[in-house]
């Protein structure tokens, strides 16, 4: 007997955003993802798709799937281990507007020499890696923002932990101490 489930999401990100989706799934499941990007309406007129870089990791931090770039795609795999799969997507433009402009016509329009027109290439190129890498350069702020809140939070811990400790072990002296008490008082020892 064969069984099969399919289940779709639609996320919705913001320029530069990272959404990440976790299901738990049982052991020696076959999953086969399928994904595809579709750009907005200024992406569209623009002939400018979004990329996105995807990360399949297990409950146990195994990375399963990891591509870069990419506008769609599929792959599979088979569940080793029960518990919770996450799937992170990264956006990033890296189909940039140099890519898509028609250099050709621009030449034409303006009268630019074959000089000219390689620099002006090379100056949205410039601009295009110079976008990426303040894009790179936010997602890298956000990670040291998490990774801030994570070691404040885990100092709290620590810190939380070592006063109940503390409170445990004072209700126990106490506790001996009302014991000790009261079994003389009863002349019991």
């Amino acid at each position: 007997m064969v069984t099969a489930a399919a289940e779709a999401i639609w996320l919705e990100m913001l320029a530069t955003g990272i959404k990440c989706v976790f299901e738990e799934i049982h052991n020696n499941i076959v999953v086969l993802p399928n994904y595809d990007v579709i750009g907005d309406e200024e992406h569209v007129q623009a002939n400018i798709l979004p990329t996105i870089f995807v990360k399949v990791t297990s409950p146990f931090g195994n990375n399963l799937h990891h591509e870069e770039n990419i506008t769609y795609g599929q792959f599979a795999f088979t569940t080793t281990e029960a518990g919770n799969y996450m799937a992170c997507n990264y956006w990033y433009l890296l189909k940039n507007w140099y890519c898509c402009k028609d250099w050709d016509s621009i030449a034409r329009k303006e009268k630019i020499k074959d000089v000219e027109l390689v620099l002006m290439k090379l100056e949205g190129r410039v601009q295009a890696i110079h976008e990426k890498l303040l894009c790179e350069k936010e997602v890298i702020f956000r990670e040291e923002k998490m990774r801030e809140v994570s070691e404040k939070t885990n100092a709290e811990v620590a810190w939380f932990s070592i006063l109940s400790l503390s409170v445990c072990i004072l209700a126990t002296a106490m506790q001996v101490w009302y014991l000790k008490r009261f079994f003389r008082k009863k002349k019991l020892i």
